[in-house]
């Protein structure tokens, strides 16, 4: 592959190749193999974003009717804990003309319903699987066992979203366009997304909304037992997708700095898409009738948290129960339902949870 990159922040970024392209690539090399009887260093694989991948073949393997190899993940600059993992194949010939594909060691397991497969099945989503076969079935058509696996799989899982998804026992092979775009908002939300559905197929109907960690560690002040989603800064997307997936009732929980910017209509929140906090406290304060030389002073503030302590020293906690009010209807106006059941916790580092 030409090396490809993206811009983000102004910076050059590289970018890789997915694992559900790994396994095609593995799985076209050993088809190969069985096929022809050589062993290729490289092989070419077509990917839905339109880029043709050419990929090294690692430990090939061709003995007793069947064959295997492998290739090795690169996430590009993408962080992903799976970088340098190892995708291999185990290919064996049919001559049904099906091709059957199923997961070994590392590849994890779906155990709820709602995903891609049914429980049981192995996490190998379908465009990966797609993939395969269109890869394999060009090499012959006279079908092909094809076994996916993952060696170390299991413990890279762990760091993963997977133990909270329901797929156990490994990573999921996955990948939309067999392209890795570093950093990739939609990757984050897709992973957002699929812990609402799991959430959904467990039964519940309200669901709680964290914008980050040290939201999990206020939870500990509040009494809410309900279950929760990481969303970063993705405040619309998750709130949408919440509500046409069927939940009665949302609770957002974040940090004042965070807030403060949906209290005015900012649905992401990202320093680098929107930075409104202190025009989001002056306008709060203006419409309490604050004096403008206290507003010329919460404008001059550097951190939402200087701006607390300056609203608690005069007399102004008023309005954090007015920004949680009116972060409550901008998201019901978002939904366009004003009945939707919707409950918003705003809190300080400094002094735990603001408001009503």
């Amino acid at each position: 592959m030409e090396e490809l990159y993206v811009i983000k922040a102004g910076k050059q970024l590289r970018c890789g190749y997915t694992t559900g392209s790994c396994a095609a690539a593995a799985a076209k090399a050993a088809a190969i193999m069985l096929h022809s009887g050589s062993i290729p260093g490289f092989v070419d694989i077509n990917t839905p974003a339109g880029i043709t991948l050419r990929l090294k073949v690692e430990h090939p393997v061709l003995e007793g009717g069947y064959a295997c190899c492998g290739v090795i993940k690169d996430a590009g600059d993408d962080p992903d804990v799976t970088d340098g993992l190892e995708i291999a194949a185990r290919v064996s010939e049919r001559q049904d003309g099906k091709i059957v594909i199923d997961g070994g060691e590392g590849v994890g397991r779906i155990t709820r319903t709602g995903f891609w497969g049914p429980i049981g099945a192995a996490a190998i989503n379908p465009v990966p699987r797609k993939m395969i076969r269109q890869e394999v079935a060009a090499i012959a058509d006279h079908g092909w066992d094809i076994l996916i696996s993952a060696p170390g799989g299991d413990q890279i899982a762990k760091k993963t979203f997977n133990p909270q998804l329901g797929i156990e026992g490994g990573i999921s092979i996955i990948g939309t366009a067999g392209i890795v775009e570093p950093m990739s908002d939609d990757a984050l939300k897709k992973t957002i997304y699929l812990n609402i559905d799991a959430i959904y197929e467990d039964g519940a109907r309200e669901i709680l909304l964290l914008l980050g960690n040290y939201g999990e560690r206020m939870l500990k002040e509040l009494p809410l037992q309900v279950h929760r989603v990481k969303v970063s800064n993705f405040i619309g997307d998750a709130v949408l997708y919440c509500y046409h997936k069927g939940f009665k009732k949302i609770t957002l929980l974040g940090h004042i700095g965070k807030l403060c910017k949906l209290a005015i209509g900012v649905f992401n929140t990202h320093s680098k898409i929107c930075d409104a906090r202190m025009e989001a406290f002056v306008y709060y304060l203006a419409l309490e009738g604050a004096p403008q030389d206290f507003l010329q002073q919460v404008n001059a503030c550097k951190t939402s948290e200087e701006v607390v302590q300056l609203i608690r020293e005069n007399g102004y906690e008023q309005i954090f129960t007015t920004m949680q009010q009116g972060c409550e209807t901008r998201i019901q106006r978002y939904v366009k339902d004003e009945e939707f059941q919707v409950d918003v916790i705003l809190y300080s580092m400094e002094y735990g949870v603001l408001g009503k």
